[in-house]
């Protein structure tokens, strides 16, 4: 396949946006539902990877912009012909599928009417794409091959971090006025000040913490909050911390560095001992504030706290902790996974405890949630 910088030497007026949303109108054209929403996440997608990169583009737009099978073959020709090249060879493994499946069919499933071609367009206006109806499923009911979807698209998750002022300072065109930086420029053009140099505080990534509730009640959940933790920390290891909590505190912040989530998760649980108890946050919580929190962990942090706030302790510590938390975090946003069901009301003595500390109040059941989480932390 031809690489996009052929491309781009062809059409040098052309940005990536522009080339992906012509890309997107011609999906359109082929019968793919390239919906505005799935532009937008390939979009975020390619801007975190090599854009001269075929295998890359290719791969971001596949798993992003096609809704079911049968979208695939429009897409590696839509991809063909935008992007004048041959469509990579993994997509020949997903033509023998298909074929395959189509060889083991029941006789049945074929008349001989010629409505093949009718059974086969899309219905745009009637029917949502299989990826975004995924996007917003509860994680607790999909099935084995769902999930399995779910965390491919899970790899193109990556949460942008909370920025703060440093002491440090750069030079920007506004700002205060850098007095060592004019000087030198008025020495250099005779003693005469030509301009005032400036500059502003230079923008470091907050700390983000991430305690997730691994007990029973939370089993349903605790994968897919575990593998948003390891998208966070795959964007920014070094401002990250991780841990689980349940009937006692566990720091995974090292198995989540590893770069495969499979593997980080299959790490997280040997490295877990709680996995699936009982859950007293008031008590983990105190735990986590004294040997982590109070000596700066979580101090001007941004901390999310995963749980579905059942508490087998007293809610009174609970209580007490919250709110030496709250003093200690720049914010603390509160995942409760049942808060994205109809009718919910967080009426359980862990939250009624808790919610008083709480600058964010989110719901944690689906990929759309995690994606407004990850919006949450950046701006919190």
């Amino acid at each position: 396949m031809t690489s996009l910088a052929f491309a781009a030497a062809e059409r040098p007026q052309r940005d990536v946006v522009e080339v992906v949303l012509g890309f997107a109108r011609t999906l359109r054209h082929a019968g793919v539902a390239a919906s505005p929403d799935r532009v937008e996440a390939m979009l975020a997608a390619v801007g975190h990877l090599d854009v001269l990169d075929p295998g890359d583009v290719y791969w971001a737009g596949r798993l992003t912009l096609c809704g079911s099978p049968d979208d695939l073959d429009r897409y590696d020709a839509a991809f063909n012909a935008w992007f004048a090249g041959e469509a990579p060879r993994a997509s020949r493994t997903s033509a023998r599928q298909e074929q395959r499946l189509a060889e083991s069919a029941p006789l049945g499933a074929t008349d001989g009417g010629g409505t093949d071609a009718e059974e086969k367009a899309p219905d745009l206006k009637a029917a949502a794409s299989e990826a975004e109806v995924l996007r917003t499923r509860d994680v607790s009911e999909l099935t084995v091959a769902e999930r399995d979807q779910l965390r491919r698209l899970f790899a193109l998750l990556v949460p942008a971090a909370p920025m703060r002022p440093s002491r440090r300072r750069r030079p920007h065109h506004h700002g205060g006025v850098d007095m060592a930086r004019t000087i030198r420029h008025a020495l250099r053009d005779g003693g005469e000040i030509t301009a005032l140099r400036r500059r502003r505080p230079r923008p470091r990534p907050r700390r983000v913490v991430v305690l997730v509730d691994v007990s029973g009640s939370m089993s349903p959940y605790a994968d897919s909050l575990l593998r948003f933790a390891h998208a966070a920390v795959r964007a920014r290891p070094a401002s990250t911390e991780v841990f689980t909590i349940g009937t006692r505190l566990t720091r995974v912040t090292h198995e989540m560095r590893l770069r495969d989530p499979d593997k980080a998760l299959a790490a997280s649980g040997h490295a877990i001992p709680d996995w699936s108890g009982g859950t007293r946050i008031g008590e983990v919580l105190k735990a986590f504030l004294d040997r982590w929190g109070q000596r700066g962990t979580a101090r001007g942090a941004v901390v999310v706290l995963c749980s579905d706030g059942w508490e087998r302790g007293g809610t009174e510590l609970l209580a007490e902790q919250m709110g030496r938390l709250h003093r200690l975090a720049h914010s603390v946003v509160w995942v409760n996974p049942h808060k994205g069901r109809a009718g919910y009301e967080p009426l359980t003595g862990g939250m009624q405890a808790a919610l008083p500390a709480v600058d964010h109040f989110v719901a944690g059941h689906s990929l759309a949630a995690f994606e407004e989480l990850a919006g949450v932390i950046e701006n919190a």
